[in-house]
């Protein structure tokens, strides 16, 4: 019996929090399930791509390309709708992730980012070796005073891995996004 009860014990240690749940870790994603876009939509020049590639042992989608300000510009982005929202409870976005030592950002639109310029933002840090990030809600921030001040998991319609703000190059590698 002691056998079973630290069984029990370990899985119970195991299990995912309240609220965890994954949003995608590539290894079933279409194509499609993520869509790459630049600033071109509103007349800037950065350029880019967002493929699903191997690196080592990990299905990650590899975000590259060339952020540049001018022309009032300044992203690239991969996307990926989330009709449902995200579950009840969600107190951070998870992430594995490795790049070119920089920082990048989480975008999150909601039920109230009606317009393409609104959204949320948190940034993270990579580094060239694969780390797991959290990002806590409470760590994104409004694009406009329009927003409510604070993101809610089940208003949530889309995140985006986002390489923005000032001129560089790009390479995020992104293994595994989800929620705790």
């Amino acid at each position: 019996m002691p056998r079973l009860a630290a069984l029990c014990l370990a899985l119970c240690l195991a299990a995912p929090a309240a609220g965890a749940g994954m949003i995608d870790d590539f290894t079933d994603t279409r194509a499609g399930d993520w869509r790459f876009f630049t600033d071109q939509v509103m007349g800037g020049v950065s350029t880019g791509a967002a493929r699903l590639e191997t690196s080592g042992d990990r299905r990650a989608l590899h975000l590259t390309g060339t952020v540049s300000t001018e022309n009032r510009g300044g992203f690239i982005q991969a996307r990926k709708d989330l009709p449902d929202g995200l579950p009840a409870g969600t107190e951070a976005i998870t992430l594995t992730a490795r790049g070119n030592d920089t920082r990048y950002f989480l975008h999150i639109r909601t039920r109230g980012t009606v317009l393409p310029w609104q959204y949320y933002q948190a940034p993270f840090e990579v580094t060239g070796d694969w780390r797991d990030i959290t990002v806590p809600l409470s760590a994104f921030e409004r694009s406009g005073r329009l927003l409510g001040a604070e993101v809610t998991p089940e208003s949530v319609r889309s995140i985006a891995v986002v390489a923005y703000g000032r001129d560089h190059a790009a390479d995020l590698w992104v293994a595994r996004i989800g929620t705790r």
